[in-house]
């Protein structure tokens, strides 16, 4: 057996559910497209994104040794239809990814596991590991790796898990080959970009940050632009909305992962219980959950625009009560949601 058929198969092992490998190498077209997004100012606040960009277009520029990167996919589809909580207006929808355990955990140790037995079976081998923390290109490399393909939502859509793969990487000295890239297989479909909320697709392949409601719940600080508020429905912590559309869902499996079993609580908590959590309540409820990061105020926030939007009169008083909110922003949100209900049976 060769070297990649047995870290295929020792991957596999693990609990992987998709293995491929590249060279640490991509073409130019991937800076090409990051320069564009970031010239555009479509990475909104995210300035890391502009920072290190030479190594997040070029492999090697991370690492000048790596010959090979091993490109890892982890299933997590959804049990249900990740959607249907946009209609229960007094709930919450979070995104199916933040249900349950933070993916980066589950998937770092996976993958340390297997970069401790490629350094056992191949003693002097450069090795490292990266989850989505690094400057690593991971979707064109999926590509590149014969994982799947970047959508018309700029994500990895695979044919045999749609638009549920979390991804990592190992990079390492070894040369490993490579496998066949992945085509695109999009055609003409454009049901991704027709049912995001907010039009955060200025064209097919192409992101604008600032509008989409993943990055308005995670990754932005500060007030949410008004204008976009009642486009977020009760959308609280992401957006699957791009996602869940894609027709290639229709082969995809739910995941077998208990560590992303939803939590009950979290599968369509209710407003009014989220609004009442003080900062040692939000990191009791979110303990080891990708949400903890945000932190209570931007999570109530976020609850706060979704209060705004449920037309439920009786939640205009969980909002008047936090009208004088210690965190401004929460207060400024708070204000906004009472007003949209002053009106709401």
């Amino acid at each position: 057996m060769g070297a990649a058929d047995a870290i295929r198969a020792q991957a596999l092992s693990l609990g992987f559910d998709a293995v491929g490998f590249a060279r640490a190498h991509l073409g130019a077209e991937v800076r090409e497209r990051l320069m564009h997004f970031l010239a555009e100012g479509r990475h909104g606040s995210m300035g890391w994104m502009a920072d290190r960009t030479e190594q997040r277009a070029h492999p090697r520029a991370l690492w000048p040794e790596a010959a090979s990167v091993v490109v890892l996919g982890l299933n997590y589809g959804p049990d249900t239809d990740p959607l249907a909580t946009l209609a229960e207006t007094d709930r919450a929808t979070v995104s199916v990814y933040a249900r349950n355990r933070d993916y980066h955990d589950v998937l770092k140790k996976r993958l340390k596991a297997l970069g401790r037995w490629m350094a056992e079976r191949w003693p002097g081998a450069g090795i490292k590991v990266f989850v989505d923390t690094a400057p690593v290109a991971e979707k064109p490399l999926a590509q590149a790796a014969g994982l799947g393909w970047q959508g018309k939502h700029t994500n990895l859509v695979a044919r045999g898990h749609g638009s549920w793969l979390f991804l990592g990487e190992v990079f390492t000295t070894l040369d490993l080959g490579t496998d066949d890239a992945e085509a695109d297989h999009c055609g003409s479909c454009r049901a991704c970009l027709d049912a995001c909320p907010t039009a955060a697709f200025p064209a097919p392949y192409e992101l604008d940050a600032r509008r989409c409601i993943s990055y308005l719940t995670i990754e932005h600080r500060g007030p949410i632009d008004p204008a976009l508020r009642p486009l977020m429905g009760n959308r609280i912590y992401g957006c699957d909305d791009c996602l869940a559309v894609c027709p290639w869902n229709k082969f995809a499996q739910a995941h077998s992962e208990p560590a992303f079993a939803p939590r009950a609580a979290l599968r369509a908590p209710l407003l009014s219980d989220l609004a009442a959590l003080d900062d040692p309540g939000f990191r009791a409820m979110f303990a080891g959950s990708p949400v903890k990061r945000i932190g209570r105020d931007r999570f109530v926030r976020n609850v706060m625009v979704a209060i705004g939007n449920s037309g439920e009169g009786a939640l205009r008083g969980t909002a008047q009560g936090l009208c004088e909110d210690a965190d401004a922003t929460v207060a400024e949100a708070a204000r906004w949601a009472a007003q949209r209900l002053e009106d709401a049976p």
